[in-house]
C-alpha cells in the first residue's frame, strides 16, 4: 500500500480494498488494516458495505470476490494439470503417513488422487481399508486389492469432480471412526480455517473431519491464505497441513502462530 493510506477518503479505501480482493481472490481483515492504516472495525465496516452493494461475500476472516463461487470449480481433468510437481511430492509425502492396518478416509481431488496413486506403489501396506467419496479415485486403488480394501462412501454423483455427496454422501461416515482422513480443499487459512468452493463437497469434508482420530489436510502452496465458500473446519481441528515451498510466508507463519493450530509439513 502506497503511503498515501492515510489520505484516503471512504470510497477510495474501499475500491483499493476490493481491487487487492479481486486480484488475490482473498484478502483478511488482519492484513488490510495495517496494509490502509486502519483498524480492523473500519476494515469490516468497509467490507460490509461491499458486500452489500454485491462486490464481495464476507467470509470468516475477511472477503472474497462475489463472483467467485460461481466461477472457481474446474473439471476434475483441467485442474489434474495444475501445480502437478508440486502435488506429486505432496501426495507423497501423505502416502507416507499411512501404515499398515490403518483405516483411512481419503477425499476427492487430484492431489488425493494423486495420493491413491502413490499407495498403489506402496507393496509393503497390508490390511489397509481406504473410504473414499471419489470415483476417480476409487478406480485408482482397484489393482491394490486385496492389500488394499476399498469402501466407497455411496451419495449423489457430481461429474465435475467424479464425487458422491448428498443425498446420502455422508451416512456412511457417521457410522465409522477411521485413523486417518487426508482431506483435500481449495483453501487454508488461520482465519477462515479449511474451506472448499463446492457446498456439497464441503459438507462430506465436514463428515471427514469429525469421523478420523488424524485429519492431514493437502494443500499446494497456491491454496495457502485463501478462503473460498465453504467452510469444511477451523485451522485448529487439522493435525497436520501437507504443503509445498510456495506457500505464502505470511500466511504459513500465521498458521503457525495459532495456539492450538496445525504442524506444517513443507515439501
Amino acid at each position: 500500500m502506497s503511503a498515501d493510506a492515510d489520505n484516503l477518503s471512504t470510497e477510495e479505501r474501499r475500491a483499493r480494498m476490493l481491487a487487492i480482493i479481486e486480484t488475490h481472490g482473498f484478502a483478511r481483515v488482519a492484513d488490510l488494516s495495517p496494509a490502509f492504516g486502519v483498524s480492523t472495525v473500519t476494515v469490516r465496516a468497509d467490507l460490509d458495505a461491499l458486500e452489500v452493494g454485491g462486490s464481495v461475500r464476507r467470509v470468516r476472516g475477511g472477503a472474497m470476490p462475489a463472483g467467485a463461487a460461481g466461477l472457481a470449480e474446474r473439471p476434475f481433468e483441467e485442474t489434474q494439470v495444475d501445480a502437478a510437481p508440486q502435488k506429486a511430492r505432496i501426495a507423497s509425502a501423505a502416502a507416507e503417513l499411512v501404515e499398515p492396518g490403518m483405516s483411512v478416509l481419503l477425499d476427492v481431488g487430484t492431489t488425493t488422487a494423486a495420493v491413491a496413486r502413490e499407495l498403489v506403489r506402496r507393496e509393503d501396506l497390508r490390511d489397509v481399508t481406504i473410504v473414499t467419496n471419489g470415483l476417480s479415485i476409487a478406480l485408482a486403488l482397484e489393482p491394490a486389492i486385496p492389500r488394499i480394501q476399498v469402501v466407497v462412501t455411496g451419495g449423489t454423483l457430481r461429474p465435475l469432480q467424479h464425487s458422491l455427496v448428498a443425498p446420502l454422501g455422508d451416512l456412511l461416515l457417521s457410522k465409522v471412526h477411521a485413523d486417518l482422513a487426508l482431506i483435500g480443499c481449495n483453501g487454508v487459512d488461520a482465519a477462515a480455517g479449511i474451506t472448499n468452493v463446492n457446498l456439497p463437497e464441503a459438507e462430506v469434508k465436514r463428515s471427514m473431519v469429525s469421523a478420523a482420530a488424524r485429519v492431514v489436510v493437502l494443500a499446494d502452496g497456491s491454496k495457502i491464505g485463501r478462503a473460498s465458500l465453504g467452510h469444511v473446519a477451523s485451522a485448529e481441528e487439522i493435525d497436520v497441513v501437507v504443503t509445498d515451498v510456495g506457500a505464502p510466508a505470511s500466511a504459513r507463519h500465521e498458521l503457525e502462530s495459532l495456539d492450538d493450530g496445525p504442524r506444517l509439513l513443507i515439501v
